[in-house]
């Protein structure tokens, strides 16, 4: 029943978004499974308007967020202003109270206001005056930044990345999407209209069922591998590898590519995780919690180079023991 609902969801988007099919998996795996999750890719390529589309397919809040370098952390989180007709302040709620936000170009602020939307993920919670507020269940964050464009930006210290569960890279659309693209957009009568399909209800009871997902301890063991060999890969025979990178992933790592993998089990309507499903989000799991070094940049390896030689070279054991 949640599976057809879910796959209800994805052709509702389809009726607007063209080609995005794994950027919208993404966002329905970081829904499902209480993750916030990062997009990066060049500008045009549907980030916000698949963010909203998704917004309305589920019937959910959602608060569209520019980041500027000129915001302050009250005009996200709100603030206290003073009721001249009461002789009080009163706390005016910011647009952080909704259950989806994206914050576009999220780079484009300093630091302070990055650390505001970063505690409210982190915390689902923000403080304003003396008194503190949670925040709407559920609570997703789904952040934008531009590779490209890097001038008068504030990049994301590497310890506030890992609070995002994945980091999409969202590529080019075939020749045969954009075509369809092309026509639906120059099309002035077109209608981004779309039904809701899910309830906050059905949310809740999908993250229930991802709960029961089983996991087999030998695929518990290939997370842990996976993460360890990208600590210290001299111990997996990856010497080559190891010289690029200055450190590995951390703990989230495990944990954000269990849940995500379950989700993707069930998803395709499963109960149970193979490893195809981890190797399917490792990449987006993994590849912002890599910090390469300068010698990785002067010889043109990516996290994602490093991860699919991951992939390969790390075997799958049926019994193996935690040392």
């Amino acid at each position: 029943m949640h599976q057809e609902k879910i796959q209800q969801v994805i052709e509702e988007v389809k009726k607007v978004v063209v080609g995005q099919d794994r950027m919208v998996n993404r966002l329905l795996i970081g829904l499902f499974t209480n993750g916030h999750i990062l997009l990066e890719g060049v500008p045009g390529l549907a980030k916000t308007l698949t963010v909203n589309t998704l917004a309305k397919v589920l019937h959910l809040d959602f608060k569209r967020i520019q980041f500027t370098p000129d915001l302050l952390p009250s005009d996200l989180v709100g603030t206290m202003i003073y009721n001249q007709q009461e002789a009080s302040f009163e706390v005016k709620k910011g647009p952080i109270f909704s259950n989806i936000i994206l914050a576009d170009e999220v780079n484009r602020s300093p630091a302070k206001v990055q650390s505001a939307l970063l505690e409210a993920m982190q915390e689902k919670q923000v403080t304003i005056g003396e008194t503190t507020f949670q925040l709407d269940r559920p609570f997703l964050v789904l952040a934008t930044q531009n590779p490209v464009d890097q001038e008068g930006t504030y990049p994301l210290p590497e310890a506030q990345v890992d609070r995002f569960m994945m980091k999409v890279h969202i590529d080019y659309p075939s020749k045969a999407d954009e075509m369809e693209v092309m026509r639906r957009m120059a099309n002035m009568q077109f209608s981004s209209e779309v039904n809701a399909i899910l309830s906050k209800e059905d949310i809740f009871a999908i993250r229930s069922a991802i709960n029961e997902v089983k996991i087999a301890e030998p695929l518990e063991h290939y997370i842990i591998e996976l993460v360890f060999a990208t600590r210290f890969p001299e111990k997996y025979g990856l010497a080559d590898e190891a010289k690029y990178i200055q450190f590995g992933v951390s703990p989230r790592a495990s944990i954000n590519l269990n849940l995500a993998s379950r989700a993707s089990a069930f998803m395709q309507g499963r109960d149970f995780v193979l490893p195809e499903d981890i190797k399917a989000v490792a990449e987006d799991v993994l590849n912002h919690r890599i910090i390469l070094n300068y010698e990785a940049e002067a010889d043109n390896i990516s996290t994602r180079d490093l991860i699919r030689i991951f992939l390969d070279k790390i075997p799958i054991n049926k019994s193996v023991t935690l040392k």
